[in-house]
């Protein structure tokens, strides 16, 4: 058989990801929060981007000196720069935003301090109050003592020597939020090159410090420091603190054999750990919280139907300066300086159009959301139906992916609370004799409600089975058992020595 070349023509399709297409997709499931941080980017970055405060553009005198200022920013003459310019807007992100930051408030905020720390005391006599004029309340919270800074701080007047400083801040280091330090006195003195008893030595120093408790390996260790601070560990206490385990199983009897006293004593010491904190690093400042803003809002409407619509506090408001954009295309300019413009109209009018569409897509999935959960906006969690993606994206006639993207980090603020998108979507739990589908979230509920309501009568697991059952709902012991371990439910023979601890 003879071997020879041949040369053939296919036509074939294939879908190609732009860049415009990728920032849409990438738009669609950023959060609120992360949405601003990218506009805000972009405005920094494209000459022809500004803020929309409001629906027109008002042509007065400060417009004016506006768009003077940015054309003497992006002057076109031969010595202007402009490539310059065009470099440093094309500098990658982290070069522009260093630290994380996006806003000179922000930056601001993080610079100054509270009354506590950097006051300047020469104004003491004018007043320190928190209600002051100039007191930034913000920036005082931002500033607030971490737990790590404060152990360094204890760890600068520990009168330990250089050396054991050195061991001590690399367990301070370890320490997480929680006040817990749980690595191994072995990793340190091997990373260190330090004996493992100095470092067993330096800990026990750091164990001392503010607040009581902290640093320990352990919750019993972390309860034991705290008792020994307060004079209430006896031997009694301490077999109590090593055995948690039987006090989270409210094993009063097997307690008593342990510690040698009676039901009263073990109940009186149980209470006495009560006092205690398991999380004495929690007081302190960790990373700043974000509060959550919704991105739809569902309010009733007087026929009884439910209206949905856009957030408008989060939605990022951009416009494209046309007349600047007129104007500055007016001007001479050289072939790279005209690509450089035109690139910056296209993708200001391609982010604004993004934008939109990223706005119209989250409204229409929020309002099926809301047409097929009518029954939990009415009833509450007890009717929420079983939904997954693809029946939302069939209904509205999208793709599941970008009914995944739109649910991802957005939020519903409704009359029984704030959601999750993600919350409305559960797996179905089968009804009996053929009946309508469960939702996992609302059998979850149900076991919870019966757990809440059982009183004297504690009911096992089988038990729940049979009274689900007669609601119509057909589900298994172990997955009774999953939904119960969720909630941080005990079992029924945990309820019932609570029960009778307690009597």
């Amino acid at each position: 058989m003879a071997i020879s070349q041949r040369l053939d023509m296919r036509q074939g399709q294939s879908l190609v990801m732009t860049p415009q297409l990728q920032q849409a997709i990438k738009l669609l499931q950023l959060s609120n929060i992360e949405l601003a941080e990218f506009v805000e980017a972009e405005i920094e970055r494209n000459p022809l981007l500004e803020h929309g405060e409001g629906t027109e553009r008002d042509d007065t005198e400060g417009s004016r000196t506006e768009r003077t200022s940015k054309r003497d920013e992006l002057n076109l003459d031969d010595n202007s720069g402009l490539h310059e310019a065009r470099e440093a807007m094309d500098a990658p992100k982290e070069d522009l935003y260093e630290g994380g930051t996006t806003s000179d408030s922000a930056t601001t905020a993080n610079e100054m301090s509270g009354p506590s720390a950097r006051t300047d005391w020469s104004q003491a006599g004018s007043g320190g109050s928190f209600t002051g004029e100039d007191y930034d309340f913000e920036g005082s919270v931002s500033s607030e003592t971490t737990l790590h800074e404060h152990l360094h701080r204890q760890l600068a007047m520990s009168g330990l020597s250089q050396a054991d400083q050195l061991i001590g801040a690399r367990l301070i280091d370890e320490t997480d939020e929680a006040g817990y330090c749980k690595t191994e006195r072995e990793e340190v003195a091997e990373a260190l090159g330090a004996d493992p008893a100095n470092v067993e030595a330096v800990l026990k120093v750091c164990q001392g410090f503010e607040p009581v408790g902290v640093m320990a390996r352990n919750i019993s260790e972390c309860l034991a420091l705290q008792l020994r601070d307060r004079d209430w560990l006896d031997p009694a206490m301490e077999t109590l603190v090593n055995n948690l385990d039987l006090v989270a199983k409210h094993d009063i009897k097997k307690l008593c054999d342990l510690c040698g006293v009676d039901k009263e004593d073990v109940l009186d010491m149980i209470a006495e750990l009560r006092a205690l904190t398991p999380r004495p690093g929690s007081a302190f400042a960790s990373d700043a919280t974000i509060a959550v803003a919704p991105d739809v809002f569902v309010r009733e409407m007087p026929n009884g139907m439910y209206a949905v619509e856009l957030n408008s506090d989060t939605l990022p408001r951009v416009l494209m300066d046309k007349a600047y954009y007129a104007e500055v295309s007016a001007l001479p300019m050289r072939e790279s300086e005209k690509e450089f413009i035109s690139e910056c109209a296209q993708n200001a009018s391609w982010l604004i159009k993004s934008l939109d569409q990223r706005a119209r897509t989250i409204l229409k999935v929020a309002s099926e959301i809301v047409r097929q959960q009518d029954a939990f906006f009415a009833h509450g969690v007890a009717h929420l139906r079983p939904l997954n993606l693809k029946q939302v994206a069939d209904a509205i006639s999208m793709h599941e992916s970008t009914v995944s993207r739109v649910t991802s980090n957005k939020y519903m603020g409704t009359p029984r609370g704030l959601f999750e998108l993600k919350y409305f979507f559960s797996a179905a739990i089968p009804g009996t004799a053929g009946g309508d589908a469960h939702s996992a979230e609302a059998v979850r509920y149900r076991i919870k409600q019966l757990i809440d309501e059982e009183g004297d009568k504690i009911l096992s697991d089988d038990k729940i089975v049979e009274i689900l059952t007669e609601f119509g709902i057909e589900i298994a012991r172990r997955t009774v058992a999953k939904y119960r371990e969720s909630l941080n439910i005990p079992s029924s023979v945990q309820r019932r020595r609570q029960l009778r601890a307690s009597a």
